[in-house]
């Protein structure tokens, strides 16, 4: 944000951001298992019941959320919702297995989440943003061609040549052990010249972050206590549970990120939302997780089936 205020950084580093992000999509969809993608009907049951949550379920209540506590800042609104309706691709992972949740069932609807979100996010926006404020429905969905399908294009391609040119195991022995640093690296380098490029809108609005806190809590609280009674109802293990919380509930805030850079160049308050969501959200999900164990304990406790 300080850097927004030196003139030549604040002009130029918006034109940064979006290769930023896309160089960071490539890598992610690059790591995506896409051919494990009949993996995720195995388990049709849990991959049902998570599909219908994340593309049903909490799209319909960021939108509710969003009517109560950011209706009237349609642009925070439009951004909450964009946020919501993208399942996690990469860290969720990360909290499934501090929460001793099922980590390769939790893999193996990754690529189903990837290619639903593709899918189904310009609907969304057309459908829940659309009666917020005028879409633009062909620069929309020229965004997604550009932001999401090259990237993802570009990383199928990749896929394929890589192991004819250099061998079968290249990627996954030289490049993937890699790409996490060069993620963090690209998305770090995306936030800095967003901010460096929105400062003024920053100190135009200082209360951004406290207005979306609210409706961002509520969502992860009303996702955790529905997961954990669906799953109980259906009779899930705890790590099975723990599992749906967790793919339920972590966001794919990159995606979306570059999208409404792109989709509403002149709202920077849409791509605000999705760069202040996440520092929101990692501690709650930092919170979730150590509370599962506590769930476990007490599951154990009872006598539960854990795995």
């Amino acid at each position: 944000m300080i850097l927004g205020h030196v003139a030549i950084i604040q002009n130029y580093a918006g034109f940064f951001i979006v290769p930023f992000l896309m160089v960071m999509l490539y890598d992610i969809f690059l790591q995506v298992p896409l051919d494990q993608l009949k993996n995720s009907l195995k388990n049709w049951r849990f991959a049902r019941v998570s599909a219908s949550i994340n593309f049903i379920f909490n799209p319909l209540l960021a939108f509710v959320l969003g009517y109560f506590f950011l209706k009237d800042t349609p642009a925070l609104w439009i951004g909450f919702i964009m946020l919501m309706v993208t399942p996690c691709t990469d860290w969720y992972l990360l909290f499934t297995g501090i929460a001793r949740g099922n980590v390769p069932l939790s893999a193996s609807i990754l690529p189903m989440n990837l290619i639903l979100q593709l899918i189904l996010l310009p609907i969304y926006l057309l459908i829940f943003a659309g009666t917020i404020a005028s879409i633009n429905s062909t620069l929309l969905i020229e965004s997604v061609v550009l932001i999401l399908l090259f990237p993802f294009s570009l990383s199928l391609i990749s896929k394929i040549a890589a192991p004819k040119i250099k061998g079968e195991y290249w990627l996954e022995d030289k490049i993937f052990p890699k790409l996490d640093h060069v993620q963090f690296s690209f998305l770090n380098l995306a936030i800095i010249s967003m901010f460096a490029s929105q400062g003024e809108q920053l100190i135009q609005n200082p209360l951004i972050l406290l207005k979306l806190l609210t409706p961002i809590l509520l969502f992860f609280v009303i996702v955790f206590i529905f997961g954990q009674m669906l799953g109980r109802y259906l009779g899930f293990s705890y790590q099975d549970t723990a599992s749906l919380n967790l793919t339920t509930l972590a966001r794919n805030s990159p995606i979306v990120l570059a999208i409404a850079l792109t989709a509403f160049p002149d709202e920077p308050l849409i791509a605000l939302a999705l760069v202040i969501g996440p520092l929101i959200e990692l501690p709650v999900l930092g919170i979730i997780s150590h509370t599962l164990l506590r769930i476990r304990k007490k599951w154990l406790h009872e006598g539960g089936e854990v795995a």
